[in-house]
């Protein structure tokens, strides 16, 4: 099968891979017919995400048909259209439990991360019934691999994690797909203002035309002022980090007003100062989190019933013949003007 492979930092090809086999009872095997790239993708080809290996097959979000099932396996079969959830639950161990499936002690986030990956023709699915979902009959699919992780992360990691609450003014730094999906979902809590902060124009007017009520280019190096002025002097009840970058911490860290939180989504390969010589006293939360897709089946429901289009974060698609040059497109966003990309592999 054609599969996408990391090799090392800078390194990544198109490869043939043998098809996967199932090695427990509780497995599926999945033809892929639809993936996507994500920006914790561009962090691993970085050499970001230490144990992500040379030689691993990317990807975590998709969807596709069930090929076979385990012999543990009841509630698919062969044929089953299903979503792929980007974290691997076995639903039993203390912290799935919790629901917190992304430390999930034989599972959480492994796929395109310690096993292979979504961007290939097939995948092994372990823990099947508690990390697939079936998708509803007529479901509009490129829509459905938003569900995978980026909307769930948006919101999980973004919106409740960072208290969005109605009549709350919420920045979010970072205009590209998550910071977009944080969007899409904060306003499910009807908060007063949604300040989206970018270098990007053109991401900043997509963010008005998903809901945003204002909008802040940060080249100025005055996004921090500006707000300010926009808040009466006292900032922002809620800070959402959706880039990963020291910069856009430290900017949501000038933000936050007196008992406000700063909701981290973005994935961080380097260190970042917290200047807790002005924020000790200000009696602000700082949360981080890695999605656990608790909330996908309620996702899922919002999206059906039209309260939420993600399809709308979509801008180009690929065959996965092409992915090199998805890759390519995704990772060059503010010259191709890309937020997400559907890999198709009908």
């Amino acid at each position: 099968m054609k599969a996408f492979v990391y090799n090392g930092p800078g390194k990544m090809a198109l490869e043939d891979r043998p098809k996967p086999e199932m090695s427990q009872p509780g497995d599926a095997i999945v033809k892929v017919l639809k993936t996507t790239i994500c920006g914790t993708d561009l962090h691993i080809l970085k050499g970001d995400v230490a144990t992500c290996t040379p030689g691993r097959i990317l990807g975590h979000e998709g969807v596709g048909i069930i090929d076979s099932v385990g012999t543990g396996v009841t509630i698919f079969k062969k044929g089953d259209r299903v979503l792929i959830c980007c974290i691997t639950a076995c639903g039993k161990c203390e912290y799935c439990r919790r629901q917190m499936y992304s430390h999930c002690t034989t599972g959480g986030w492994i796929l395109g991360n310690t096993i292979d990956g979504t961007q290939a023709e097939f995948v092994r699915i372990p823990y099947a019934e508690t990390s697939l979902y079936p998708i509803p009959k007529g479901a509009d699919e490129d829509a459905m691999v938003m569900l995978s992780d980026i909307l769930p992360t948006g919101f999980e990691c973004g919106v409740l994690n960072g208290k969005v609450s109605p009549g709350a003014t919420v920045a979010i730094v970072g205009a590209g797909p998550i910071g977009l999906a944080a969007l899409l979902t904060a306003q499910l809590y009807s908060p007063a203002d949604i300040i989206m902060i970018d270098l990007d124009d053109n991401r900043l007017a997509m963010a008005l035309k998903f809901g945003a009520t204002h909008a802040v280019n940060s080249s100025n190096g005055k996004a921090a002022a500006t707000v300010k002025s926009m808040t009466d002097g006292k900032g922002v009840d809620t800070a959402i980090e959706a880039v990963g970058v020291a910069a856009t911490f430290e900017l949501c860290q000038q933000l936050v007003a007196p008992g406000g939180t700063i909701a981290n989504i973005g994935v961080h390969g380097h260190k970042v100062d917290l200047h807790l010589e002005t924020l000790w006293s200000q009696n602000i939360a700082i949360t981080t989190r890695l999605v656990d897709a608790a909330t996908t089946p309620m996702l899922l429901k919002t999206v059906q019933s039209g309260k939420i289009d993600p399809a709308r974060l979509i801008t180009h698609h690929f065959k996965l013949d092409k992915i090199l040059d998805a890759y390519d497109t995704f990772g060059r966003a503010a010259e191709t003007k890309a937020l997400k990309v559907i890999i198709d592999n009908d």
